[in-house]
């Protein structure tokens, strides 16, 4: 079972961040959160669309309190595929939100509802026929060109969405836990007047850059000035 109170204090950009360090691809969705809370985390429970809302059913069937609906209709923007039914269904299932890789509907009732939701937008359109299903559209969901499975872990805020491999989340954890530090140690400093180039070394990093036109600002970073961009 994922450790999710671990997570209570860090953002997806924490998050993201570590990965960069510990070399993991970043798993990513630019979706907006529809309804507060905006934050959900928890086991990834993928469901690919196929223009029929049996999908959704199906995998709440099977998941556990505590899971994220995963919504796979491949970015479409021509058609909504979660309404606040399926919402509803969730919430009353006992998931902790739904992440959409696609357009919701049924925006005002969602709000009432209060499960965290995230999606591209919204639409009034639903998809206008059913398709064929894939074999495994309860087992992955595709998001761009990454997958996202049931050993994912999904954290989504106000930042967008964000998907870990459950085997690495201690380490991911740890590291995002340093970065949070350290950013808030700079965020302090730039409010008691010091201005984050000096906090960085920056008049440092432009002189190596001119003896070193190669010496990149991660480079500097990297070197021990903080932890900014990664």
């Amino acid at each position: 079972m994922f450790d999710l109170a671990a997570l209570d204090l860090l953002s997806t950009a924490h998050l993201a961040d570590a990965c960069v360090r510990l070399r993991l691809p970043v798993r990513a969705l630019p979706v907006v959160a529809v309804a507060a809370p905006a934050r959900a985390a928890g086991r990834g429970l993928p469901a690919r669309h196929a223009g029929s809302v049996d999908i959704f059913l199906e995998a709440i069937e099977r998941s556990r309190p505590g899971d994220v609906l995963v919504v796979d209709n491949g970015g479409r923007t021509d058609e909504s595929c979660v309404g606040d039914l399926v919402v509803h269904e969730a919430a009353l299932a006992g998931l902790a939100g739904v992440v959409i890789w696609g357009l919701h509907r049924d925006t005002a009732d969602i709000r009432e509802i209060g499960l965290p939701v995230f999606s591209l937008g919204a639409l009034p359109a639903g998809p206008p026929r059913a398709r064929d299903r894939s074999m495994d559209a309860l087992s992955v969901a595709r998001i761009g060109d990454a997958t996202v499975g049931q050993d994912d872990l999904v954290v989504a805020d106000e930042d967008g969405a964000l998907f870990l491999p459950s085997d690495r989340l201690a380490e991911i954890v740890s590291v995002a836990a340093g970065i949070r530090g350290s950013e808030r140690r700079q965020a302090d400093q730039l409010r008691a007047g010091r201005s984050l180039r000096d906090q960085l070394g920056f008049a440092d990093f432009l002189a190596e850059r001119d003896r070193n036109p190669g010496w990149t600002f991660r480079d500097h970073l990297r070197a021990g000035q903080g932890a900014i961009e990664e």
